[in-house]
């Protein structure tokens, strides 16, 4: 479409430019003509038939009124629609972390997506993926990102008025930072620095300006969460117990400290205070009890991030969001996109917490949110399949009342895709056996693909479902969700081959402990073949994985992947030849054969309404991993 913009749009001129292609219009002298006007307010747009009209208060309402006039034209060519903006800052945390570093190009793709949905910031959650000069190990081999890197990323995003700062670590969640020899005398545990050390605070200083030079933000966040053995490390060998507030209290001070030496807004997440005013140790206790002088050290213009993606009961966020009012400044609410579920994202998770948090925000003045998008265990799901999430925070942003036929809509013409077929990628984890929505969590399309097939650590779990066939279906679904959403054969040709492959995969161990224990040769001899057939299956999975990581991340944390299809494969094979090498009368058992299976019995395991849950290396086997 042509169109003709009047109006001042210098500071908006370079974000149009960026967006030409992806909402596809051309700027002429002879198109259609859209007045454009910033002013205090609503945001509108609105169409005569004849005349286009624009108004809009930050850079980012911009962009998304320009996306919102364009989808309207296509449909009605007149019409006059006004959106109150409800939060001063929504918008998306990427982990960058957690083995997968995003490329540029896959950053400046959401940015766009964002500039036409409305949100306006990104967390760069990196805690140790950026370049400290001081530190050469610092993120070695890890995929860092560079400075310019950075810099072309925040250059990128402040043309459509989307502000990027940095998220990182001050305190714990520091694993893979403090693995190299460098950091000897500032770990406390393998995970957590040392609190109190002068080294300790040159090592955060200097973290915190590589961290921040990239950006034109002044804001960071600098973590501070899940600190679970805080002080019980070499600091407890060096000073003795000492009262866990009280080395967080000093410890925040210190940080703060250099913030503001480094002219920082900055803002923590807020669990550890709960946890330690909690008899429990839990987070969300609305018991916890928080001592005042505690409270009293907190710096009155430090924020506290709220971070929840659990809950779906709207007064149990309006309670817990005025608890943190009481500890001074105005808290900063974190939801979550279930991107970390396990190799497919959690919608059904995602919607029910999303509408609870988000309308609890509105109703207790809340104004700034953000969507989290974890990668934990590995990267697994791609990250893009969070889209639909983002288009969820950004319909919540624009309206006081929740409008799911126009999230649809809108995710229609911003997303480039079916909302259904982003909402049917719930089922590789919604499966028979899980209950409604997968509020519990489980992740059966995780181990049943990782699982090994002679060991069957959660075969009991899955005993008597219908998996295969649940499989079967999805396996149509995606490859027609595959033909409709043009824009990503990557992601849904993956999603149907994984589909493809659990279909075969997800009972085969229990065919194999039936036919085995009935010593039923024929049954043993079709499974075997079977078996060879399914590693090529697996090994066509494993390339459509690399190719869809390699279009959107760094190489770096593919290897991890990479190590687990060879895992299965390599582990395939072997139970290709323990069954020929049985059924030849080399060996008179298959030994991992006969044991009787037992329910996964792990903690992350939660029976009711889920069939379980947890991470890579215990799935894979019971005994020692790495140790």
């Amino acid at each position: 479409m042509k169109l003709l913009l009047n109006g001042d749009l210098e500071k908006i001129d370079k974000g149009i430019r960026l967006l030409q292609e992806e909402l596809h219009f051309d700027l002429t002298d002879d198109g259609f003509p859209i007045d454009v006007v910033q002013s205090s307010g609503n945001l509108k747009v609105s169409c005569d038939g004849e005349r286009g009209f624009i108004q809009f208060e930050e850079k980012i309402h911009f962009f998304r009124a320009l996306g919102l006039w364009l989808e309207n034209y296509h449909k009605q060519k007149i019409f006059n629609i006004t959106e109150e903006p409800q939060f001063d800052m929504n918008g998306i945390m990427v982990d960058a972390s957690r083995n997968g570093v995003l490329k540029v190009g896959s950053i400046q793709f959401l940015l766009r997506k964002m500039a036409v949905m409305g949100l306006n910031v990104v967390m760069m959650y990196t805690e140790d993926t950026f370049e400290v000069e001081e530190y050469p190990y610092f993120g070695y081999m890890r995929g860092r990102y560079s400075f310019s890197e950075l810099k072309a990323c925040d250059d990128y995003a402040h043309a459509f008025g989307i502000e990027m700062m940095p998220c990182i670590q001050s305190l714990a969640h520091l694993k893979e930072a403090l693995k190299w020899n460098y950091a000897s005398n500032i770990r406390d545990t393998e995970d957590i620095l040392l609190v109190g050390e002068e080294e300790t605070y040159h090592f955060i200083e200097k973290t915190i300006q590589s961290a921040t030079k990239p950006y034109r933000s002044n804001r960071i966040h600098i973590g501070m969460d899940e600190a679970h053995q805080l002080g019980l490390g070499r600091y407890l060998e060096k000073n003795g117990y000492k009262d866990r507030f009280s080395i967080m209290s000093e410890h925040l001070k210190k940080v703060y400290e250099i913030t503001e030496r480094n002219q920082l807004k900055p803002m923590i997440w807020s669990d550890m205070f709960f946890r330690l005013g909690s008899k429990t140790g839990n987070y969300y206790d609305e018991k916890a009890e928080i001592p005042q002088k505690v409270i009293d050290q907190i710096p009155k213009d430090l924020q506290l991030v709220y971070w929840d993606y659990y809950h779906t009961d709207k007064d149990f966020y309006k309670n817990f969001l005025n608890m943190h009012k009481e500890l001074g400044s105005d808290p900063i609410f974190a939801g979550g996109i279930w991107t970390w579920n396990g190799i497919a994202p959690n919608y059904g998770k995602t919607i029910k917490t999303t509408h609870a948090a988000l309308q609890a925000c509105k109703d207790t003045g809340v104004k700034e949110v953000f969507a989290t998008m974890w990668g934990d265990n590995g990267a697994e799901t791609d990250p893009f399949t969070g889209l639909a999430g983002m288009q969820l925070f950004a319909e919540h942003g624009y309206s006081k009342d929740f409008d799911e036929q126009k999230w649809k809509e809108r995710f229609s013409f911003c997303g480039q895709a079916e909302l259904s077929d982003y909402l049917e990628l719930n089922k590789f984890d919604e499966t028979p056996g899980v209950s409604s929505n997968n509020i519990k969590e489980s992740h059966p399309a995780k181990f049943l693909l990782w699982q090994d097939v002679l060991l069957g650590l959660f075969d009991k779990n899955i005993e008597g479902l219908p998996m295969s066939g649940h499989y079967q279906q999805l396996a149509i679904c995606m490859q027609e969700a595959k033909e409709r959403n043009s824009d990503y054969p990557l992601m849904f040709g993956y999603y149907y081959q994984l589909a493809n492959v659990l279909s075969e995969k997800a009972e085969i161990g229990l065919e194999l402990k039936t036919a085995y224990d009935a010593k039923d040769q024929d049954s043993l001899t079709h499974l075997r073949d079977q078996l060879k057939s399914l590693v090529k299956k697996i090994d066509d999975l494993r390339k459509a994985h690399r190719s869809l990581w390699m279009d959107r991340y760094k190489p770096f944390g593919w290897e991890v992947l990479d190590i687990r299809y060879g895992g299965v494969i390599s582990r395939m094979h072997t139970a290709i030849d323990r069954i020929n090498d049985w059924l030849t009368n080399k060996i008179s058992v298959i030994e991992e054969l006969e044991p009787e299976r037992l329910w996964h019995d792990a903690p992350w395991v939660m029976p009711e309404g889920a069939i379980g849950r947890n991470v890579y290396h215990r799935i894979v086997t019971a005994s020692a991993f790495s140790e």
